[in-house]
């Protein structure tokens, strides 16, 4: 269906001339309230980082009150704010006690982020404070995924981006107001134009100087508003915020203001600024004038006005003293929340760095008394479950319908997913049943979409992310590793993340550099995140299922060579564990570990050898992260040699690992060293011929095992 054009949004300014008259007095005096908390605040912490008790980075917001205090006076405690590194007056004015705040700045586990977090990262799910970054832009598209969420579930809520004007640079920016701009998403876009990106001037780092302008080239209003007048700000929120709650889609809110502290504490300030430019914005005090106009129209007294300083200076001392009091954090605890299933993660198998010293993590029991490796062969159905012959993409397909139907909280998002069904048939059927809210076709856009992905986990549903081919990941890899990996931890388990990331991996079919990469080992080696290369399509099934019920975030990759390959797929509700590698083939001569594609070809290889009397026994991990180690330890203790037949580079791969854990733990058990056959170490080639030569075949293995027996 036609879209129709929207018109170009008009750039408005606003002041605030007879603004109070228009506002009752409790609202007046609890705005005039909210910046004083925020300004003594800010000031304590200033001085506290003088004396050392802030131990990392301290970014104040003194001199930008008037904007986190305009509009989070139109927010409801569930109404998402996501921030960036200049957050403390967010966090404030959406409700994080002081107290809280200093503790957390001062490292204390009664900090809002239990003091794992500092400066750079508040987090306060509990009410609508959904974490503040140290890395410019991701807030802008998580807000726009938290506005997804609220349209998937209609809930009505909003969701709201603070950032500063050096994000407006950023592709990010770019990315999250143009999604939101063609899904209407309920969100407000802030930016607060403070004039310095860190010590870069905006005159001179943006091309267009009018952020508010900008609004009009994603078809959604752009205000710029004075930053310092808190009025001002707090009338043009207001109707950002019905139109966000009416389905009238984003608002981008320019607030012109200044800084008049350092980029940080304790950094020079006045190599790129004057010291006459910042006194004189400092008479422009939003506190100042607002305090003026109060006394001037009457609706407030000075005593008044005074004894909400005193109360604020007294709880502001008593936050101080309450922070510097509380307990550090246990250092047990420095490792727990990497993972939902468990506060510490006991999946992650082997030894593990903890604080530069090393500690063996002892591995959980498996759940439902699944402990032992599975030992069916590829494609092939457990006893007693029946199966059909299907396609990889038939069996993930049959489970992404059935989760769908059952939870409403599901949503695709990708290139060609809607009414095209998926460059693999992944999704194809699902647009009719459920239309484009919950199989919604994207632009190319993949930074935008994982980011505003994950904005949506963070606030309540869980999305499907299909990237056709995981090459294309690489364009989020900010978002995965420094946001999606890192949010479970940084919020110490109080904000999940339900996202299943899924997309092509493997050479074949002369798809060529950009369309060939195998990712796992990159992915698996950042905590946070849960790894999976199925083989076959009942795995492919059991695993999908499991991704879509997780409460992490999961890389689903699947090997494009084998997706069209058939196999027997178990029938009903079936789920397989992660980190519970499969026995596909039991032997006695040595023990080759294998997966997706070179499995295929190892099986090849062993029936080969078989004639010849060699016995091979072949373990498909499964999922890379977490890795079962303990089955294949099992194996080699039986067979003495280990082979790991991988297609991704040798350098810092799957094997590596492997082996590395196999002679850690397993040393003894070994009577030849470990072997290892990998790809190429090299972009992948175009031609056939070029392309067979950098990935393992049959023939290849055949001669490892046989070179690996003869040790």
């Amino acid at each position: 269906m036609a879209r129709t054009t929207p018109k170009p949004a008009r750039t408005r300014s606003r002041t605030s001339s007879a603004a109070a008259q228009q506002v009752e007095r409790a609202t007046l005096l609890h705005l005039y309230q909210a910046m004083q908390l925020i300004r003594q605040t800010e000031e304590q912490l200033a001085r506290a980082h003088q004396r050392g008790l802030v131990l990392g980075a301290c970014h104040t917001y003194v001199g930008q009150e008037a904007i986190a205090t305009g509009v989070c006076a139109h927010l409801n405690k569930d109404d998402a704010v996501f921030s960036t590194h200049r957050g403390h007056g967010h966090a404030l004015a959406k409700g994080v006690p002081p107290r809280e705040l200093m503790a957390e700045l001062f490292g204390r586990s009664s900090g809002c982020s239990r003091g794992r977090g500092g400066s750079m990262h508040l987090f306060a799910p509990e009410i609508g404070l959904m974490g503040t970054s140290g890395i410019v832009g991701p807030c802008i598209l998580q807000a726009a995924g938290a506005g997804y969420t609220s349209k998937l579930l209609q809930t009505q809520r909003v969701g709201v981006a603070f950032f500063g004007d050096g994000a407006v640079n950023n592709g990010a920016f770019h990315e999250g107001l143009n999604l939101a701009g063609i899904w209407k998403l309920p969100v407000l876009f802030v930016c607060e134009n403070n004039q310095f990106a860190t010590e870069v001037p905006f005159a001179y780092a943006a091309g267009n100087p009018s952020v508010a302008g900008r609004g009009a080239a994603y078809g959604i209003p752009g205000i710029e508003v004075d930053g310092n007048d808190v009025l001002a700000i707090y009338q043009v929120a207001a109707e950002a915020v019905r139109r966000a709650r009416a389905g009238e889609g984003p608002t981008l809110i320019e607030c012109k203001t200044y800084r008049t502290r350092p980029h940080a504490e304790g950094m020079g300030d006045y190599s790129y600024r004057s010291r006459e430019e910042v006194e004189d914005w400092k008479t422009r005090c939003p506190i100042k004038s607002f305090r003026r106009r109060l006394l001037d129209d009457g609706t407030a007294t000075e005593k008044e006005l005074d004894a909400i300083d005193a109360e604020i200076k007294e709880l502001v001392a008593e936050s101080q003293q309450f922070a510097e009091s509380s307990p550090w954090p246990e250092p047990a605890t420095a490792a727990t929340h990497v993972y939902a299933d468990s506060p510490a993660s006991p999946s992650r198998r082997g030894s593990q760095v903890v604080a530069g010293e090393a500690v063996t993590l002892t591995p959980s029991p498996s759940p439902k008394g699944r402990g032992e490796p599975a030992t069916f062969t590829p494609g092939s159905s457990p006893k007693g479950r029946g199966g059909q012959e299907k396609t990889f993409m038939q069996a993930t397909l049959e489970v992404l319908t059935a989760e769908m139907a059952k939870n409403p909280q599901i949503f695709v998002l990708g290139e060609g997913i809607g009414k095209r069904g998926g460059n693999f048939r992944s999704t194809a059927g699902l647009y009719d049943i459920h239309g484009p809210v919950r199989l919604c076709d994207t632009p190319i856009s993949e930074r935008g979409f994982v980011g505003l992905a994950c904005g949506a986990a963070m606030t309540g549903s869980r999305p499907v992310v299909d990237f056709m081919f995981a090459d294309f990941i690489l364009d989020a890899l900010g978002e995965i590793l420094n946001q999606i990996a890192k949010m479970q931890y940084m919020s110490s388990g109080r904000i999940r993340m339900p996202i299943l990331l899924r997309g092509c991996i493997g050479i074949g079919h002369s798809a060529a550099t950009h369309h060939s990469g195998n990712y796992y080992p990159l992915f698996a080696h950042f905590p946070g995140l849960r790894v999976v290369v199925p083989s076959n399509p009942g795995d492919a099934k059991g695993l999908f299922t499991r991704a879509l019920r997780c409460d992490d975030p999961v890389l689903f990759l699947e090997h494009r060579e084998i997706l069209a390959g058939k196999g027997e797929v178990p029938e009903g509700d079936y789920e397989i564990d992660f980190g519970r590698a499969a026995m596909v083939r039991e032997g006695k001569d040595l023990t080759i570990v294998a997966l997706a594609l070179m499995l295929q070809r190892t099986l090849e290889a062993c029936d080969r050898l078989a004639s010849r009397g060699i016995s091979a026994e072949v373990i498909d991990p499964r999922t890379v992260s977490p890795l079962d180690i303990d089955t294949i330890l099992q194996s080699v203790s039986k067979t003495g040699r280990l082979l790991v037949v991988d297609e991704a580079f040798a350098p810092f791969g799957l094997g590596a690992e492997i082996a590395a854990a196999v002679i850690d733990r397993g040393f003894d058990d070994l009577d030849a060293p470990i072997r290892r056959l990998h790809g190429a170490f090299t972009p992948t080639p175009y031609s056939p011929t070029l392309e067979k030569a950098v990935v393992p075949q049959v023939e290849d293995i055949e001669r490892a095992i046989g070179e690996l027996l003869a040790e």
